[in-house]
C-alpha cells in the first residue's frame, strides 16, 4: 500500500502553508534526503524532504496551492515491490446540493410583507418562510427583496445586495446574478465598477442621473469599504496575491501597533571616533577576509547596553514579565519576499569580526530562503539599519513579543558642539522604540543613553 506524504509542520506555529513548487513529478524515485518540493510557511519559503524511499505514484496536491492544511495528503509513496497503479486516497465527498429556494408570494402585498407588516397596519407580521442561500445580512431582515425588470421579469437579490445597491445607486435590472436561480448577490456587485454605464459618474464623484452640478462626492463603494477590497477607480494597475510572508508581516505589525503601547526615544550619536577605529579593525583584519561595517558595530553596541541595562532586555508576557540573561539582536534583513529578521545569538559576548561574519551569511542565506527556523525566530530585541538608504530618523515598529527595537538612520555631516565650540561631525540620529507595557520611559532613557556612549566611546566594544 502507498505511503501517505503529509503537508508537514514547518514551525511550531504552523498550521497551514503554500505548497510553492514541486522537484518530483509522478513516478519519480526518490531517496531519504532528497528535496521533493519547497513549502511557504508563514515565515519562509522551505525546503522540504523524503524521509523515506520509494516512487512517487500521485501528487494529490498541485503546486501553487494556499491555504493548505498541516496532515493534509500531499502526495503518495509506493516502496519497493508495491502496486504503483492505484491510488488508496479516497476522493472527498461532494458538497450537498444547496436547498431550493422559496419565493415569497406575489401580489399587491408584496412590498409591505418583505418589510414585515400586513399592508395598511403597523403591527408586525410573521415573515414569508425563504430558505436562505446566503447569511442574512442582519437578524429579522428578509432573505430575498423582488423588483420588477422593465421587461417584466423580477430581480431576486439578497437583502445585503439590495442596500449596497441603494447606497451607491445602483441599477438591479443590469446586473446578471451569479447565486442560485441567478439571485443577486454582494460579489456581484463588488464587480460592479467594471460593467455599465452609471460606472461614469460614480468614478467622477456623482450619483447617477446628476449633471454633476452641485452633485454630492461619492465615498468608496459600501461593498470594498465592508470587506476592505481596494477599488481601483478605473486606474491602470497591476495585481498579486500576497505571499505568506507579506500576510503575516501585515498582521504582525498590525498587531504590534493596535496592542502594543509603544514610546519613542531619540538620540544623536557622533560616529567619529567608531568611524576612525572601523577603518583600523578593517585594515588589521583585512587579511582574515573580514570586512567590518558600521552596522556590525551597531549590534554589538545594542547587545552590550542591553546587558548593562537589563530593564530593557525585557519581554511583556501578560501578567508575567520574561528578563533575558543574554542579548540575541534579530537584525532586519529586506529580502524580495519581504522582510526577516535573522538573529545574532549572544551578541554582546561575541567579538565585533565574529559578529561580521555571521551577520554576512545569515544575511545571505536569508536571502536565498536557507535560514533555519531557529535562526530568525526568537531574539531578545531588534536593530533595523536605513542608513544606507539616506533616511536620516525613523520609527521603527517592535516586533512582538520583543520588548524593544533600535532604528539606526543615516550618518551624515552636521555641525556640532565639541568641548563648547562649534565644529563639523559626523553624525546620526537612532531612535529606540520601547514597549511600555514592560519598559518604562527612563529605563528605554538608560538604554539609549548606555548605547550613545558606547558609539562614541567605541573602545568598549572590545573590552
Amino acid at each position: 500500500m502507498p505511503t501517505p506524504i503529509k503537508m508537514p509542520a514547518l514551525s511550531p506555529t504552523m498550521e497551514e502553508g503554500t505548497l510553492s513548487r514541486w522537484l518530483v513529478k509522478e513516478g519519480d524515485t526518490v531517496r531519504s534526503g532528497d528535496v521533493m518540493a519547497e513549502i511557504e510557511t508563514d515565515k519562509a519559503t522551505m525546503e522540504f524532504e523524503a524521509v523515506d524511499e520509494g516512487t512517487i505514484t500521485k501528487i494529490e496536491v498541485a503546486e501553487g496551492t494556499e491555504g493548505v492544511k498541516v496532515g493534509t495528503v500531499i502526495a503518495l509513496l509506493a516502496g519497493e515491490g508495491e502496486d504503483v497503479g492505484e491510488d488508496t486516497v479516497a476522493a472527498p465527498a461532494p458538497a450537498p446540493a444547496p436547498p431550493k429556494e422559496r419565493v415569497p408570494a406575489e401580489g399587491p402585498q408584496q412590498s409591505s410583507t418583505l418589510l414585515g407588516t400586513q399592508a395598511g397596519t403597523s403591527s408586525p407580521q410573521t415573515e414569508l418562510p425563504i430558505q436562505p442561500a446566503e447569511a442574512p445580512a442582519s437578524a429579522g431582515a428578509p432573505e430575498k427583496i423582488v423588483s420588477p425588470r422593465p421587461s417584466g421579469e423580477r430581480v431576486i437579490a439578497s437583502p445585503l445586495a439590495k442596500r449596497i445597491a441603494e447606497q451607491n445607486g445602483i441599477d438591479l435590472t443590469s446586473i446578471t446574478g451569479s447565486g442560485p436561480n441567478g439571485r443577486i448577490v454582494k460579489a456581484d456587485l463588488e464587480r460592479v465598477p467594471a460593467q455599465g454605464p452609471q460606472q461614469s459618474s460614480t468614478l467622477l464623484g456623482t450619483q447617477a442621473g446628476t449633471s454633476g452640478v452641485g452633485a454630492q462626492p461619492l465615498e468608496a463603494p459600501a461593498s470594498a469599504r465592508a470587506t476592505g477590497k481596494p477599488v481601483d477607480f478605473g486606474i491602470p494597475h497591476t495585481s498579486e496575491k500576497l505571499s505568506g510572508m507579506r500576510k503575516t508581516i501585515a498582521r504582525r505589525l498590525t498587531e504590534s501597533k493596535q496592542q502594543v503601547p509603544h514610546i519613542y526615544l531619540t538620540v544623536d550619536i557622533r560616529l567619529d571616533a567608531l568611524l576612525k577605529l572601523r577603518g583600523e579593525f578593517n585594515a588589521a583584519l583585512e587579511s582574515q577576509g573580514v570586512k567590518l561595517s558600521v552596522n556590525d558595530l551597531m549590534i554589538k553596541a545594542l547587545a552590550k547596553s542591553l546587558l548593562a541595562v537589563p530593564k530593557c532586555n525585557v519581554q511583556f508576557a501578560g501578567d508575567e514579565l520574561l528578563t533575558f540573561s543574554r542579548a540575541d539582536i534579530s537584525v532586519a534583513v529586506s529580502i524580495p519576499s519581504g522582510l526577516i529578521t535573522p538573529i545574532v545569538k549572544d551578541a554582546g559576548v561575541k567579538s565585533v569580526s565574529a559578529i561580521s561574519t555571521e551577520m554576512k551569511d545569515l544575511a545571505t542565506r536569508a536571502k536565498d530562503g536557507k535560514l533555519k527556523l531557529e535562526e530568525f525566530q526568537g531574539g531578545t530585541a531588534s536593530l533595523s539599519n536605513m542608513g544606507m538608504y539616506g533616511i536620516k530618523q525613523f520609527e521603527a515598529v517592535i516586533n512582538p513579543p520583543q520588548g524593544m527595537i533600535m532604528a539606526i538612520g543615516a550618518g551624515e555631516k552636521r555641525p556640532y558642539v565639541v568641548d563648547d565650540a562649534l565644529a563639523i561631525s559626523t553624525v546620526m540620529s537612532a531612535t529606540g522604540s520601547f514597549d511600555h507595557r514592560a519598559i518604562d520611559g527612563a529605563d528605554g532613557a538608560a538604554l539609549m543613553q548606555a548605547f550613545k556612549q558606547l558609539c562614541e566611546a567605541p573602545l568598549g566594544l572590545v573590552a
